[in-house]
């Protein structure tokens, strides 16, 4: 990890830059994905499973056998883990659910919402070096809880051309029905168009690397909506003297090894802490089983010394992190002044991986600073709400001449008309 001191104003932007690739060469490459599995549906999409997943498939969605067969291969302690998530964040996202009541905004004129589930919906859950199970409750449990009617998940295969064991426990149990082995750029792009095997929908969610968050960014252009642009995991660690080196660390580490591309920051006042917490993270990442990516995600990862706790907070808010903890002393008066972050744990036994799991909270957040403008997955996110609006003659008489004053100046005869008309009926 790259080591900095009292940096100064001019310092920040770079110190807080995210690893990323050429923009130009991302969506080139993504590009020509999106393209050929528009042009060409399935005979695409086995040419790109083949030629970056590695695995030659005869078809893409899993059946009913290999779902049973996978229930099987589950160890009882991870169903009792996994079953347990579920409860978490079933009874975290089910409290979201609350109805905005009717308002009379004027005498008379009487507006409400409804929401209504997305009906059809695509969850993308990474693969790869590691399969992310988890994912699948994170995004199928306010999926169902929301009432969407058809839920498509698309995640890559193993090298033997199957899903692993975990992921089909984790969907079924979460009430998903069709699961296709797809990765990648390509399963965006399927879900966004459609195949002969994958439906297209009207919203993908899950998080991915730089090439599913430029292929969801493209294909949202005129294609098809979007979660949010999550990208590669990253992490902030803001921290005092009070902090426990060793769980610092690990918070650290446990966001490095997600990914070569992943980014862990260390934001602290304290330069004895800070020099504890790298000896800390060399000594710990040697254990890890990934440790060769989490030494790769180092590269891109920040200790930052800093003289205050009020600059420290303004560097957050700046950075706007996926997952902000806060290992410091009056943590819950850090966490009121936090107005950028994904998810915020607070105190020293709140590590981040109790939100990757089990906490209850979702795990699907906004990356590289779009937690500025972006909320993590919840509820609403499956919903989209209808606005309605009821006027009666009194109301029309009350607001219509304000329209009408307001349709004139605007130039806009034709909504003058639709209201006087209606207004000379009530004389």
């Amino acid at each position: 990890m790259k080591h900095y001191k009292n940096p100064t104003l001019t310092d920040w932007p770079s110190l807080l830059a995210r690893p990323r690739m050429s923009d130009n060469s991302l969506n080139d490459t993504v590009g020509a994905i999106l393209k050929a599995v528009r042009e060409r549906g399935d005979e695409a999409l086995y040419e790109y499973e083949q030629r970056l997943d590695g695995v030659a498939l005869n078809k893409f969605e899993v059946s009913e056998s290999e779902i049973s067969d996978a229930m099987l291969l589950i160890q009882d302690n991870l169903k009792d883990s996994i079953n347990l998530a579920k409860q978490t964040i079933t009874t975290f996202h089910r409290a979201q659910d609350i109805q905005l009541p009717v308002v009379e905004t004027a005498e008379g004129v009487t507006c409400w919402q409804k929401a209504l589930p997305i009906e059809k919906v695509g969850l993308y859950i990474p693969g790869g070096t590691a399969p992310l199970f988890s994912t699948v409750l994170m995004l199928a449990i306010p999926a169902v809880l929301a009432g969407c009617r058809e839920i498509i998940l698309c995640t890559p295969p193993c090298k033997d051309g199957k899903v692993h064991p975990a992921v089909l426990y984790a969907a079924s149990i979460a009430g998903v029905k069709r699961i296709f082995k797809v990765g990648g750029a390509q399963a965006i792009a399927a879900m966004s168009y459609g195949t002969e095997s994958v439906p297209k929908v009207y919203k993908i969610f899950g998080p991915g690397n730089q090439y599913v968050t430029t292929a969801k960014q493209l294909v949202s252009l005129r294609d098809v909506a979007i979660d949010m642009p999550a990208g590669p995991s990253e992490v902030e660690v803001l921290a005092d003297e009070t902090a426990n080196p060793v769980f610092v660390a690990s918070d650290l580490l446990s966001q490095a090894e997600h990914g070569v591309d992943s980014q862990a920051i260390l934001i602290t006042t304290s330069e004895t802490l800070a020099g504890q917490v790298m000896q800390e993270v060399e000594k710990q990442v040697a254990e890890l089983s990934r440790r060769d990516i989490a030494r790769k995600s180092l590269e891109n990862s920040r200790v930052i010394i800093v003289q205050t706790m009020e600059e420290a907070i303004v560097a957050t808010n700046e950075y706007a992190p996926e997952h902000l903890i806060l290992s410091v002393k009056n943590c819950r008066e850090v966490a009121d002044r936090i107005t950028n972050a994904g998810s915020v744990f607070l105190g020293n036994l709140t590590p981040e991986s109790a939100g990757d799991y089990a906490s209850g909270t979702n795990h699907t957040l906004p990356t590289n600073g779009y937690a500025k403008a972006y909320s993590g997955i919840n509820l609403d996110s499956f919903r989209k709400r209808i606005t309605y609006q009821e006027i009666t003659p009194e109301g029309l008489k009350h607001i219509g001449p304000a329209i009408e004053i307001m349709a004139e100046t605007e130039a806009l005869t034709a909504h003058k008309q639709a209201v006087t008309l209606r207004l000379n009926t009530l004389k």
